[in-house]
């Protein structure tokens, strides 16, 4: 059925049954022909969509065991008085083909709710750009030549990962979330950082763990906390450093980066502050960091201290995975064909949106309670990248799209696990 309600003032909307096996065109032509002369010459079907104050008759029927259902949906373009009459006249039809049947108008909707809801969509999207517009307008010159000069100066890591001018030669690399992590890191000096973009850690900032010193320096927010379980699970890590509680690397100052990166500790203690365990930690040795720096680097190049001889530490059972909720595939049938998402504490709602505005609001909601995501919609890898830093640990959707790898930490349901 294609329906597009944005040509039309009104919808209307009805159920029809069947007692008998009925095609599409059936129904059609007994809309008309049980309609035709029944209201006069001005309401006339026929005569209605020639001028356009009418849509096409759409129709949806199914047949099961001899008899058929099915909806009917038709835009109008008239005025309220006379698209209601239209409807009750509907119902007057009593038979489609040899078969006795029964219309019944379930909805009468305006179909100018929807402009509307576009109309604050757009109009919101228009307001953001403005601002972010004027914020640029109002840089001092001296900024704006500084930010040309850094973006001459990030390259890409192996062709792929953007990083600082330095990587490839520093035998001390510091490992961060994002582009614009870097972007700040050379704006105050320091040039041998490169990025991960997303939990998904890439292979090259893997093997560059076991040969350089690395750092893992993050935000001091939730996602900052799972890339550094990744990082920690697929890479070798040596040092941790983190931005300051709830805030991001790439808005820090040039003192909060010195007094993070002078507060950092090694992987070990770390993970002994946090309880968690290195995976296979006893039984493996990272072997020697190779060398490649013609000259120490600016941050991070003091050889980190021999280790300590300690016994292997038991690693500790592995929390127990989210159990899928009844509520769950409820809120689902509950959203199905509005691509809407809604937010949940726990079983009560939170908040429901468009998916067209998802990745605003989850930007805002950080460590506010909400912990499950249910969406009319496909989990990609963009999704549980923003749901991870907003501290959700369950999403529920439709369908899942390709995702490299499981996420860390975030449980997933679409409607076939929960059938």
């Amino acid at each position: 059925m294609n329906i597009d309600p944005t040509s039309s003032k009104y919808v209307i909307k009805a159920s029809i049954r069947a007692n008998g096996v009925v095609n599409k065109s059936d129904v059609v032509g007994a809309v008309f022909g049980q309609t035709e002369g029944l209201l006069g010459d001005e309401l006339d079907l026929r005569d209605l969509q020639k001028s356009g104050r009418m849509g096409r008759v759409e129709v949806e029927i199914r047949s099961d065991k001899g008899k058929s259902n099915g909806e009917i949906v038709i835009s109008s373009s008239m005025d309220q008085v006379e698209t209601s009459v239209f409807a009750a006249a509907l119902e007057t039809v009593e038979r489609v083909g040899p078969c006795k049947a029964t219309v019944k108008v379930t909805a009468l909707e305006d179909s100018r709710s929807t402009k509307r809801e576009t109309i604050i969509d757009r109009a919101r999207t228009l307001l953001i750009d403005l601002i972010k517009n004027s914020r640029t307008a109002g840089s001092t010159i001296t900024d704006t030549v500084r930010q040309a000069l850094q973006v001459e100066e990030i390259v890409r890591f192996k062709g792929k990962l953007p990083a600082g001018p330095n990587v490839e030669t520093s035998d001390a690399v510091i490992v961060v979330e994002g582009r614009g992590d870097v972007l700040n890191l050379l704006k105050h000096g320091i040039k041998n950082s490169v990025a991960v973009e997303g939990t998904n850690i890439p292979r090259e900032v893997v093997g560059l763990s076991k040969e350089r010193t690395v750092t893992a320096f993050v935000d001091g927010d939730r996602g900052g906390q799972m890339i550094i379980q990744e990082l920690l699970q697929v890479a070798e890590i040596d040092f941790i450093a983190r931005a300051p509680e709830n805030t991001e690397v790439e808005y820090l100052t040039h003192k909060q980066i010195m007094k993070s990166l002078r507060d950092k500790v090694t992987a070990e203690l770390f993970m002994e502050q946090n309880k968690w365990a290195r995976p296979e930690s006893g039984n493996s040795k990272k072997p020697p960091k190779k060398n490649t720096s013609k000259g120490p680097s600016k941050i991070g190049s003091k050889p980190s201290p021999a280790p300590k001889t300690a016994a292997p530490k038991a690693a500790e059972p592995a929390a127990e995975p989210v159990v899928a909720s009844p509520i769950f595939i409820k809120q689902l049938d509950q959203l199905q064909g509005s691509k809407n998402a809604r937010l949940l504490m726990g079983e009560e709602m939170a908040d429901e949106v468009s998916i067209g505005g998802l990745q605003e609001v989850l930007e805002k909601h950080k460590s506010n309670g909400v912990n499950t995501l249910v969406m009319d919609g496909i989990i990609t890898q963009r999704l549980i990248e923003l749901v991870s830093k907003a501290g959700i640990k369950t999403v529920v959707a439709e369908k899942k799209g390709p995702l490299p790898r499981d996420p860390v930490g975030i449980s997933m349901f679409t409607r076939e696990d929960l059938a």
